[in-house]
């Protein structure tokens, strides 16, 4: 099967399409009803047709795998990478998301992931394995201040717990010490951005997994 008529299956799934839509739609655009009929410029032409609609295409990294696609992905792939980053998620691997996501919701595919009540149930579920297994702490109250309101800020606490255990975490400077260690910076207000906070987490990651293998 060439990558077009493959692209253009996938598009089919990816809008949602029955057989008699999808045929109707093929035939409107070219003439023709079944993409194996068409030439390459025709099958172009669906799939640029395709994308008006909201196709889109799979891309892939450098090492040739397929990047996640959808709405929610961000926000996933984010909650993962910190589930594993804290020790609880074994695989980091974007397959492993996805057999998350399939077990919360029936789903088999973040890009099939539309509904933002399904969206928002593996977020939960994301949120709550990491309170549960890593004590990532998510409560908000009137006096929380606005920086402790950042995710990257109680991921990167609960990480914190684990290194050094809970009674050395209560000395806040040490905290901030590592991290001023790890951005090279002074660290104002204690106010970092959420991509400030993502080398502060993977450090913190890397240690965790260094001491699980360790023993």
């Amino acid at each position: 099967m060439s990558s077009s008529i493959a692209a253009i299956k996938v598009a089919q799934k990816q809008l949602g399409l029955d057989d008699d839509v999808y045929r109707a739609r093929l035939h409107s655009i070219t003439g023709k009803t079944s993409a194996k009929d068409m030439t390459e410029d025709e099958r172009q032409r669906v799939i640029e047709d395709f994308r008006r609609l909201g196709f889109r295409p799979a891309t892939r990294r450098q090492d040739g795998r397929q990047k996640l696609t959808g709405k929610y992905v961000p926000k996933l792939q984010a909650l993962w990478i910190a589930a594993y980053n804290l020790g609880i998620a074994r695989e980091r691997d974007d397959s492993a998301l996805l057999a998350f996501v399939k077990r919360q919701t029936g789903i088999d595919h973040t890009r099939f992931l539309h509904d933002a009540a399904d969206a928002r149930r593996v977020i939960e579920a994301l949120k709550g394995w990491m309170e549960r297994e890593a004590k990532v702490d998510w409560t908000v109250s009137k006096f929380t201040a606005e920086w402790e309101k950042a995710e990257g800020y109680r991921i990167a606490r609960a990480q914190w717990v684990i290194l050094v255990g809970p009674a050395e975490a209560k000395i806040s400077r040490a905290f901030w010490d590592a991290i001023v260690g790890i951005l090279g910076r002074h660290v104002a207000g204690r106010e970092l951005t959420q991509e400030e906070w993502i080398p502060v987490m993977n450090t913190f990651g890397e240690r965790i997994r260094r001491r699980k293998i360790g023993g």
